[in-house]
């Protein structure tokens, strides 16, 4: 049965919230789970409610739709085929209503698994809400695999995190064996960070799922089944995983490479290209790169238009309080191009971020406007 659960008896399912479930309970709750709709929404449930309304969704063969309820989508239809209806993060812009089969993600589970190591004994860590889908996969992933998805750092051995989070979940979780980072791409200080823990990271979209993945410091390399193409220096993807209506080659506008060997390496996405003069200044490049300098806890890249040079890249840096602005801009020349390095500095409190705990860059730049 595609929504079977791992594991089973006695052993433990979820631990979140304050709330435990042996498998035998967690199966008992979802055969329970009062609702004859054709469409449940998980939106707003605590998170061990919001697993078992998937759970029971899955097993029904019914849909559900786990939003961010502050930032819901138009969504004029429902698919007959969709099990989940989810949304796209909103970090260059509105959320976009996305619907999937329960297949486009469980058949996708044995190559995660593979590239995980995830077992039926691990504590899984959720680092953030579900209708950010990598975690809510994550946790959906754990429960097919006979793990335990938690919420307590301290008993976690695996966690799921975009980078910024990794950096503050590490100290704070001394059992942890393994990092799965995903969201944007990892950088050296949370590398630095996770010194000793073997990290996993994968490359995906929503509208995607997975795409690649790598045990660091090994190559990104596609997942088995999964085809790419680049056209004009932008990533598209041919994926049994993709959402209901993708089209047959999608692309979600990632700048990419791929080499003979087949590692695959995505270097941001093509909004995100910033043309200072002729010369290509990808954002994400300059972000990775200052977000290694004392003194910034969190950056983000964008381009103004500049009369001459067409555009000129602006730096809008959260401070940790350790340095100030001119000291970091003094140290920033050293280690970055003249195209790269930025013209306007923006010391900020705290930068926007979606729910998975990624800078939200548009919203930076309609704020710049």
């Amino acid at each position: 049965m595609i929504a079977a659960l791992g594991g089973a008896g006695d052993q433990p399912a979820l631990d979140v919230d304050g709330r435990t479930y042996t498998y035998a309970q967690l199966d008992r709750a979802i055969d329970e789970h009062c609702s004859d709709a054709s469409v449940h929404d998980a939106s707003e449930l605590p998170l061990a409610d919001a697993l078992i309304c998937v759970c029971a969704a899955a097993r029904r063969g019914t849909a559900v739709i786990v939003e961010n309820p502050d930032a819901r989508p138009d969504r004029p239809e429902v698919p007959p085929s969709a099990f989940l209806l989810v949304a796209t993060s909103g970090s260059t812009g509105r959320p976009r209503p996305l619907a999937r089969t329960a297949a486009s993600w469980y058949d996708s589970f044995p190559a995660f698994t593979a590239i995980t190591g995830i077992d039926a004994t691990d504590h899984v860590l959720i680092t953030g809400p579900l209708h950010a889908t990598m975690h809510l996969f994550g946790a959906v992933h754990a429960l097919w695999r006979g793990a335990c998805v938690t919420d307590d750092p301290s008993r976690a051995t695996v966690v799921h995190a975009v980078p910024a989070v990794l950096r503050d979940v590490v100290g704070k979780a001394p059992k942890l064996r393994t990092a799965i980072v995903a969201g944007t791409a990892l950088d050296d200080g949370a590398r630095a960070v996770a010194d000793g823990i073997e990290i996993v990271e994968y490359y995906g979209a929503a509208e995607l799922s997975l795409v690649a993945a790598r045990r660091v410091p090994e190559p990104l390399r596609l997942l088995d089944g999964v085809d790419a193409d680049i056209r004009d220096g932008l990533l598209y993807v041919r994926s049994p995983y993709s959402v209901i209506g993708a089209p047959d080659w999608f692309g979600v506008g990632d700048l990419a490479e791929l080499r003979d060997n087949g590692e695959l390496i995505v270097r941001g996405r093509g909004e995100s290209a910033i043309n200072v003069g002729g010369t290509t200044v990808v954002a994400e490049d300059v972000e990775r790169i200052l977000e290694t300098l004392d003194g910034v806890d969190a950056v983000a890249v964008v381009g103004s238009p500049h009369a001459v040079l067409g555009e000129t890249v602006t730096a809008v840096v959260e401070l940790d309080g350790t340095e100030e602005i001119a000291d970091i801009r003094s140290r920033a020349r050293r280690v970055l191009s003249k195209e790269a390095m930025p013209r306007r500095w923006v010391p900020i409190e705290a930068l926007p971020r979606t729910a998975s705990g990624k800078v939200a860059r548009g919203r930076v730049r309609d704020w710049l406007a």
